[in-house]
């Protein structure tokens, strides 16, 4: 299996086949005699590393580096020749952004670590947080630097970090995750947005044998299939109107370790097929490259959507769904985990305290009993909003009461003293058409017809409901008459 592709550049044939003879086994090695036959293997096929002779007909291996730094500046570039040439060494250092030289005749155990270097480098550069571009460690600091992330990443996304309620149904989930990190096994996490379906993903890779390796992750319902299928696989530049630089793919960058599509069950038919060929025959292609580059790449996919009535009526391919599902787990919304809400609260609070330098030492009784109550229909993510409104709002770094809450947190009915549940079913229900109403308020900028039409209400029926949960200071007075918008009529 390859872990990546490098560019071998050098006139003489059996210079060539002795690099690849040594790079081949772990990497997918490309082959020019020449600078044009280089440029014409870089503008087809992305790159990760070049391995360049120094002395070239017509032009030297500094020179033409030198080329592909302005040009494709995403390879890691080296240089390797016989000759002692200070001069130009020192100009490729500093002009061309020569990771390494490499002198003949050299060790083979050495190359080979020095290339596995150079890839692991340019990975690292394009992960989030990556190195910068002309970051040129050693072989004992890029992989000091590679197993601290991992180190880090791993202590941040551990189960046991993972806040839940210890006689909560989270519990059954946990266990279900922790069988699956056991194995190398697609995943498919089910559950509304916002339920934390990312950060469940992250344990299971974290917890794998796939753990030291890269995880990556993509909104499937967030783009359009040619940018998605450019983002997944990789394109090169012009392969599309807006193409403008050669771009590694997720599916790439991941390899060895673990991508997490989300909103799976958003992508079309035309992408589901290219989705399907891609984890059927381990391979990929970029858009506009002429070579397909195999991948080792673990998949776990999430949805808000239920994928199996989406197969039924034709929406969701049924061998890719098979292909996905091959270990189906749930994870409960929020209201189905009140007594998480607590837990989580303070862990939120904790985390914003850090952020926003506060020291707010948590939440008045009363503020709490109103959160378990809430309906929370966006989830973990809403909460966490709520919180850190609720900081923000706050003149002391005291616990933060219930007169913090937002307009949509008014009508949740606290919950008993002393009791674990919250408030009656009825109480429920209208928390969560209150915090609906509020909401959708809020988005049509307090424009009563705009807010009805899309809730599905008449404007009077609209109208008396805003009465009766006290919202009229969320509807803009000013906005204009009609039968498109109009404002709250006093």
């Amino acid at each position: 299996m390859t872990s990546g592709a490098v560019l071998i550049i050098d006139d003489e044939l059996r210079s060539q086949e002795s690099l690849k003879r040594v790079l081949s086994e772990e990497f997918d090695v490309l082959l020019a005699s020449n600078a044009h036959e280089a440029e014409a293997v870089l503008a087809g096929d992305l790159v990760q590393a070049i391995v360049c002779d120094q002395r070239m007909p017509g032009v030297s291996g500094v020179d033409f580096l030198r080329h592909v730094r302005e040009t494709w500046p995403d390879p890691v570039r080296m240089i390797i020749s016989g000759f002692s040439e200070s001069e130009d060494i020192i100009a490729g250092v500093n002009e061309a952004g020569i990771y390494q030289y490499i002198t003949k005749p050299w060790d083979p155990e050495k190359l080979l670590q020095t290339v596995r270097d150079a890839v692991r480098l340019y990975h690292l550069q394009k992960e989030p947080g990556g190195a910068g571009p002309e970051l040129k460690p050693s072989h004992g600091t890029l992989n000091r630097v590679l197993s601290e992330r991992r180190r880090e990443q791993r202590k941040m996304f551990e189960f046991e970090r993972i806040v839940h309620d210890p006689a909560g149904p989270m519990v059954e989930t946990l266990a279900l995750a922790r069988k699956a990190a056991g194995y190398d096994i697609s995943v498919l996490i089910t559950g509304a947005s916002g339920a934390g379906k990312e950060l469940l993903a992250r344990a299971i890779h974290f917890g794998s044998e796939r753990g030291d390796k890269p995880f990556v992750v993509e909104n499937c319902g967030a783009l359009p299939d040619e940018l998605l299928e450019s983002e997944l696989f990789g394109c090169k530049k012009g392969a599309y109107t807006g193409a403008y630089q050669d771009r590694i793919g997720l599916f790439e960058l991941a390899d060895g370790g673990t991508i997490f599509l989300d909103e799976i069950g958003e992508t079309s038919p035309a992408f589901q097929v290219k989705l399907l060929r891609v984890l059927q025959e381990r391979e990929i292609r970029p858009l506009g490259a002429t070579r397909s580059r195999k991948i080792d790449v673990r998949v776990i996919s999430a949805t808000n959507r239920d994928l199996e009535s989406d197969v039924e009526q034709g929406r969701f391919r049924r061998d890719l769904f098979y292909r996905l599902n091959a270990f189906p787990m749930h994870l409960p919304a929020l209201t189905e985990r009140r007594g998480d809400i607590p837990l989580i609260a303070e862990s939120i609070l904790a985390e914003v305290n850090r952020a926003f330098r506060r020291k707010v030492p948590g939440f008045a009784p009363e503020t709490l009993r109103r959160l378990r109550a809430y309906g929370w229909p966006g989830n973990v993510r809403e909460l966490h909003n709520e919180i850190q409104r609720m900081v923000v709002m706050s003149d002391a770094d005291a616990p933060l009461g219930p007169h913090l809450l937002s307009a949509r947190m008014a009508g949740a009915a606290p919950a008993p003293r002393g009791a674990p549940a919250p408030a009656t079913l009825k109480d429920q229900v209208e928390a969560l058409e209150r915090g609906a109403i509020a909401r959708t308020l809020l988005d049509c900028a307090g424009n009563i017809s705009h807010a009805a039409e899309r809730l599905g209400l008449s404007r009077v029926g609209l109208r008396a409901k805003i009465d009766r949960y006290d919202l009229r200071k969320d509807v803009n007075p000013a906005a204009p008459l009609g039968r498109a918008c109009d404002g709250y009529e006093q």
